[in-house]
């Protein structure tokens, strides 16, 4: 059974209080419970990982690496547009990653149309809610190793 890592970076926590009109009021538990179901219904198992700090996402990324994961949906938040550090990681640990936001971040503050994090990863989904993680989720239990 193919291992797929959720990472959700800084505020993810959040998610239904934090700017409704742009986020939705759904949580963060929501979407887990969401995801946890699409895993199974694909065969997959997830673990999912939220921390506002980032090397707690960095450490995260190695262990999952280390451990033998297939790939992870990462959705870096605000890291997105200023880690070098997490993007570092994420091309070091050769996890198939797909970069998820729940926003479509082009339509928003321009320092937030550059990503840093996406060309270390294989695909990016801006702007779905959370149907761009499903989609994301889909695409990596659906790959071949």
């Amino acid at each position: 059974m193919k291992q797929i890592g959720i990472l959700n970076g800084p505020n993810l926590n959040r998610l239904g209080k934090r700017e409704p009109d742009i986020y939705g009021h759904a949580t963060l538990d929501d979407l887990t419970a969401q995801l946890e179901k699409e895993a199974t219904a694909a065969g997959a198992q997830i673990e999912c990982f939220q921390s506002n700090h980032e090397g707690e996402l960095i450490d995260q990324l190695a262990a999952w690496a280390d451990a033998g994961f297939a790939g992870a949906v990462i959705n870096p938040g605000a890291f997105t547009h200023t880690s070098v550090a997490l993007r570092d990681a994420i091309a070091g640990t050769g996890l198939r990653c797909v970069e998820v936001h729940i926003s479509n971040i082009y339509r928003r503050e321009e320092f937030r149309h550059k990503s840093l994090t996406a060309p270390v990863c294989e695909a990016v989904i801006s702007g779905l809610g959370f149907a761009g993680y499903s989609a994301a989720l889909a695409f990596i239990a659906g790959a071949e190793s």
